[in-house]
């Protein structure tokens, strides 16, 4: 065994060492932890100590030491110094390597209150840790390049599944979700938690693989391990979603996905016996699920295959340079981008009722047309932030203006809170994440002033982004927990200390105080 092999096991027993005397995050989370800061919101202090964080990375400290100079309102940067760091502080639950391959590093990224690995939520979880990474030898490098392998093998085993259990290599049990699925191709339990197509996940990885690749310049990185097979798998998979629902004859296709499950809400399994409703054919890639989990109305979500587009894009750039590529993968892979980007411009692309034009959240190549957006990532409103599109487009504009309104059917406005919700929760239940999304799709002060505000205003004193906030109250919220929406507000203002560093400056402290919440 090599030295940094040994560095790297007696890192993880050390870490189980702590473990035994830690408080789980689930709980510790759920109280207002001291000191709270002397502003009018009185923000928690939620950082487990040190010993207990299950990674501790001088880098993020460091950006967090940086940022209290930057940051003039103390509610803010207690906001920022809680929730940036969130991902590694509480949700890298194992770190190693492959048991075939030392060389192969493997980090176990759990999505927070739930002990699974979800392939988007783990690439978001990690992607904010991309502000601050600039070579291959710093500490968090070794984070992102076990989360890319980790989803590169889930993605090669089970490419229509979406959240996975533990590798072997942790020791740790698999963990039952309660459920009970019917789902073609077969799968796993002992490698998969659940198993939602959702094509964001192929965007995430992609996506990840990008960022990593942009901070870093490593190349060898791709050219090993399991990344080019786990494209492969990507690129078939993708390609047998794009089928029509009838072949040329008029004949009804078998789907290759499939998926039922025992549920007490319509959005948690496949209409038509597991087959989902019919699509026509497009170019563009069927997501039978949100990224919200959700069931989809029409199968071919925009924002999923802007994502995919765009980062196959970026990604094959990377696949060109590989010596050990196969001949004509990158070229798959161009082309496939092209033709999804095509077919957004011609299937996703719409009129809206007041005639503008704007891209449409699902359609399904018949003509159905789902107008709305949901608040999880990709969304229509996150389209310039994953690079798809300038934020000046007229197209993008008109949707946004339509979906940040009543239009939407799931706008979400209170006197707290005027965000994008989603049917994953309720009607009112805005999700503190598309305010995130809204600041960092403008570069209107007064907008971007207005959703920090908000979003700082509605964490109930935990001083953590919740999944969702009643717009009227704001003791009303769904999970104290949610390490994607925390790592996405540190990765806001990271971005505006570089956009719009003068907005840092300002007061975000209310005209009126708060008041005081009952003991």
């Amino acid at each position: 065994m090599r030295s940094r092999d040994i560095l790297l096991s007696t890192s993880l027993v050390i870490g189980h060492v702590f473990s035994q005397s830690c408080p789980s995050y689930s709980s510790y989370s759920q109280s207002r932890n001291p000191p709270l800061t002397s502003g009018a919101y009185k923000l928690a202090y939620q950082r487990p100590s040190p010993e207990c964080r299950t990674f501790n990375s001088s880098l993020i400290e460091d950006a967090i030491t940086r940022m209290k100079d930057a940051i003039y309102d103390e509610d803010l940067y207690r906001l920022f110094e809680n929730t940036f760091p969130n991902t590694l502080d509480t949700a890298v639950k194992w770190r190693g390597v492959a048991a075939n391959n030392t060389e192969e590093e493997l980090a176990f990224i759990i999505t927070g209150d739930i002990n699974a690995m979800w392939i988007r939520d783990s690439a978001n979880q990690i992607a904010p840790y991309k502000t601050v990474m600039k070579s291959k030898t710093d500490d968090i490098a070794s984070v992102f390049r076990g989360t890319i392998n980790l989803q590169a093998r889930y993605l090669i085993i089970s490419p229509y599944c979406n959240a996975f259990q533990p590798p072997p290599e942790s020791k740790m049990p698999p963990q039952s979700n309660g459920g009970i699925y019917s789902v073609t191709p077969s799968y796993d339990r002992n490698v998969v938690f659940t198993c939602n197509f959702e094509l964001d996940d192929f965007g995430g990885f992609l996506q990840l693989s990008h960022d990593y690749y942009e901070a870093t310049g490593d190349l060898d990185f791709f050219g090993k391990f399991q990344w080019i097979p786990a494209i492969q798998s990507i690129l078939a998979a993708s390609e047998a979603m794009r089928q029509s629902t009838y072949g040329p004859d008029g004949e009804w296709v078998r789907p290759e996905y499939t998926f039922q499950s025992q549920t007490m809400t319509g959005a948690g399994t496949l209409g038509n016996n597991g087959i989902g409703n019919p699509v026509n054919y497009t170019g563009l890639v069927r997501s039978p699920f949100r990224p919200s989990d959700d069931s989809a109305t029409y199968d071919f979500q925009i924002p999923a295959n802007m994502m995919l587009a765009r980062y196959l894009e970026s990604t094959s750039k990377i696949m060109e340079q590989l010596p050990n590529a196969p001949k004509g993968l990158s070229r798959q892979m161009q082309d496939m981008a092209a033709d999804i980007r095509e077919a957004i411009k011609q299937w996703g692309i719409v009129k809206a009722p007041n005639g503008q034009q704007i891209f449409a959240y699902e359609v399904d190549g018949f003509g159905g047309q789902n107008l709305m957006d949901d608040a999880n990532i990709p969304s229509l409103l996150s389209a310039p932030f994953l690079g798809y599109v300038d934020q000046n487009d007229t197209i993008y504009r008109n949707t946004r203006a339509f979906i940040l309104s009543r239009s939407n059917p799931w706008w979400c406005a209170g006197p707290f809170i005027n965000a994008i919700g989603s049917p994953h929760i309720k009607p009112g239940a805005a999700w503190p994440m598309s305010t995130i999304m809204r600041a960092m799709t403008t570069d209107d002060d007064v907008e971007i002033i207005s959703a920090v505000k908000e979003v700082l205003r509605t964490t109930d004193g935990y001083g953590l982004i919740h999944e969702s906030v009643n717009s009227f109250d704001t003791s009303d919220w769904t999970r104290q927990w949610f390490t994607w929406a925390n790592g996405l507000f540190g990765q806001m203002i990271m971005d505006l200390a570089v956009r719009k560093p003068h907005l840092l400056k300002e007061s975000f402290q209310p005209f009126f105080i708060p008041m005081t919440r009952a003991a």
